[in-house]
């Protein structure tokens, strides 16, 4: 899936945070954003998923406008860890089949049963991007997906991201 921004900008307060941003991912292409603390990062991702509306300019999905997608429409497309199923949804066999792929591709399938209290930094980490590979888009979207881990554990998970084979985009400073 290819994603691209033209002259996004976004205003929060009176701060104009994103000024004009011209921005492109490439299917299958992983983009890492990088700044300091403050510098948008967040704000673009969030304009990208919309969490966000963009003040000005426009974001796109394959060359179709985000803001003519239904908001259901978009969350197909673009997974981000804050996305859940609904409430009164039902989980069927292929469900715990996707959940299971989900936790083989991030290493975490012996920890099925655990308490997410329970686990590492590390381990939290990839659970919360198996949760985001449950829902099977072609973009993923990561807010700093390594903050407060290990060398380590950021090495791996990064490994595991790139290895996706979809669309990726992350903010990291």
């Amino acid at each position: 899936m290819r994603i691209t921004t033209e002259q996004l900008k976004a205003v929060l307060g009176s701060n104009e945070i994103l000024k004009g941003i011209d921005f492109q991912a490439q299917d299958n292409e992983f983009v890492g954003i990088i700044g300091p603390n403050g510098s948008g990062k967040s704000t673009l991702l969030r304009c990208l998923y919309r969490v966000l509306e963009p003040t000005q300019g426009a974001v796109y999905l394959d060359g179709k406008a985000l803001s003519s997608y239904r908001y259901q429409e978009s969350a197909k497309r673009i997974s981000v860890v804050a996305q859940h199923k609904k409430a009164l949804d039902r989980d069927n066999a292929d469900d715990y089949r996707i959940v299971r792929e989900s936790l083989r591709k991030v290493g975490m399938q012996d920890f099925e049963d655990r308490s997410f209290s329970t686990l590492s930094g590390g381990e939290q980490q990839r659970i919360i991007l198996a949760r985001a590979l449950a829902q099977q888009t072609p973009c993923l979207i990561l807010d700093e997906p390594t903050n407060h881990l290990d060398i380590k554990y950021q090495f791996q998970l990064m490994n595991i991201v790139k290895g996706l084979g979809c669309t990726v985009i992350s903010a990291v400073h």
